[in-house]
């Protein structure tokens, strides 16, 4: 099969692209992406409050627990690139992604069971068996996911339509799994295993009816006709790591995620020991978090008038002049903290909802240069930088206030406290200013989309799909 330099498809515009697609039914969408529920559902409470019960109720150390995870994340660096790769190249009459999905749905509900139904005794073997299994499922069912929706539609802002479905069902599972542990602790403020059991009983209930719902809503959309040279799983990976598109957008998302952990990571402490309202601590996070779900249909609606690279620029810069605006919050303006944080859930993901969907662009650009379709794989790359923000973000923030003079415990001194407002407010204005700046000049946008879908539409009628 002969490839198109890759050059040749950024020419000149010659003309806008105007051709309008019937998209798939809301309906269709909201069951396919409700699978993104049970997902996010699953991950916040990883953060929030699992180390934390392992740890008072099960007796395991903060250094086992920290260890386990980082051994979780470790294995994630590895899975994620061979499990896009390897459902990239699956050829089965259920489809490529779909078996991935139901054989991963399977690891993560066992997963899941082992971890928040754990027995009255835990021994680190126990826990990290039960993390093992809990994050292959979880990328045996994301990664795939995530590729299928990349390849639902090849229509420039009908992909955005699509991961907008998706994030906005991610953001509800973020908000209910937010208001569960909330009304328990509320009740029965001591009965932290009665949390744990509440978010997994969550966790399996929507994942069995999600897997229902993801695995019949939408069909898979036939398979791509690869070139017939096939390359190794490593030399395939090198090629998408070279990819200098795919690598802007790799490093915007990495600020951004960046830039909403140092915001997360920190909001408690600034409502604690800056603000001293340690009873806002989590509702503002859930205040946010009911605004974030608004968001997903705002920044679409923008998207389609704008175009994809516009709208993440303007999502960062208000994102940072909201995190600038913290500057002017004093301990008695708890009405601009709450006004700060619904226009945070206004702005929340817009970022990342573009970037997602410009990744599936990408992975166009690199078939039509390179003959293979790669999109499981690009879109596992795009996790693992998902991955690194947060720990970037969280690494430079806290040993940061540390240094500053910020005491978690006891007094802190006055210009500490200005130093905790300081990084809390400026850390993530600047990564979302490094996002923007990122992807200024991204030449994919949608005239040149969609002269790329054009040249693959019409490779395509030469060459038979695969069954």
């Amino acid at each position: 099969m002969a490839s198109i330099p890759f050059e040749d498809v950024y020419g000149p515009p010659q003309r806008r692209a105007t051709t309008r697609h019937k998209g798939h039914a809301a309906a269709r969408l909201i069951g396919f992406g409700s699978l993104a529920v049970p997902l996010a559902g699953a991950g916040l409470p990883l953060v929030l409050f699992v180390p934390q019960l392992y740890a008072s109720h099960f007796g395991l150390s903060l250094a086992t627990i920290g260890f386990i995870f980082f051994l979780g994340r470790f294995w994630d660096v590895a899975s994620d690139p061979i499990v896009g790769a390897l459902s990239d190249r699956t050829r089965t009459r259920f489809g490529r992604r779909r078996p991935w999905i139901a054989a991963g749905g399977l690891l993560f509900g066992v997963g899941s069971a082992l971890l928040f139904f754990p027995p009255a005794t835990v021994a680190p073997l126990y826990f990290g068996a039960a993390l093992f299994v809990f994050y292959a499922g979880w990328t045996m069912i994301e990664i795939p996911f995530s590729a299928w929706a990349g390849e639902l539609s090849g229509q420039y802002h009908e992909r955005t339509r699509i991961v907008t479905y998706q994030q906005t069902m991610r953001a509800v599972g973020l908000l209910l799994v937010l208001i569960l542990p909330t009304l328990i602790e509320q009740w029965w403020p001591a009965d932290g295993v009665l949390k744990l059991h509440a978010t997994g009983a969550f966790i399996l209930t929507t994942l069995v009816l999600a897997l229902m719902l993801s695995l019949t809503a939408i069909a898979e959309p036939p398979i791509p006709a690869q070139g017939t040279h096939r390359i190794g799983l490593w030399r395939s990976a090198g090629l998408v790591f070279r990819d200098r598109l795919l690598l802007r957008v790799l490093a915007s998302d990495v600020a951004v995620t960046a830039g909403q952990s140092i915001r997360a990571g920190l909001i408690a402490f600034f409502c604690v020991s800056y603000m001293g309202l340690p009873q806002w601590a989590s509702g503002l996070y859930l205040l946010q978090f009911v605004f974030g779900v608004a968001a997903g249909p705002l920044w679409l609606a923008i998207g389609r008038r704008l175009g994809k690279r516009e709208t993440a620029i303007a999502g960062e810069l208000a994102q940072a002049a909201i995190n600038i605006a913290l500057l002017a919050v004093f301990p008695d303006m708890l009405w601009l903290l709450i006004a700060l944080a619904v226009a945070q859930g206004l702005t929340q993901g817009s970022g990342n909802l573009m970037l997602r969907a410009m990744v599936a662009d990408v992975a166009d650009a690199h078939e039509l240069a390179t003959g293979h379709n790669r999109t499981g794989l690009f879109f596992s790359v795009f996790s693992l930088a998902t991955k690194a923000g947060p720990a970037i973000g969280i690494g430079l923030a806290l040993p940061l206030l540390a240094w500053l003079g910020f005491q978690p415990k006891g007094q802190s001194a006055p210009a500490a406290l200005d130093a905790l407002k300081y990084v809390f407010a400026l850390g993530p204005a600047a990564a979302h200013i490094i996002s923007a700046a990122l992807i200024w000049h991204f030449p994919l946008d949608q005239t040149r989309h969609a002269q790329i879908r054009r040249a693959l539409d019409a490779r395509a009628a030469t060459v038979p799909v695969e069954a």
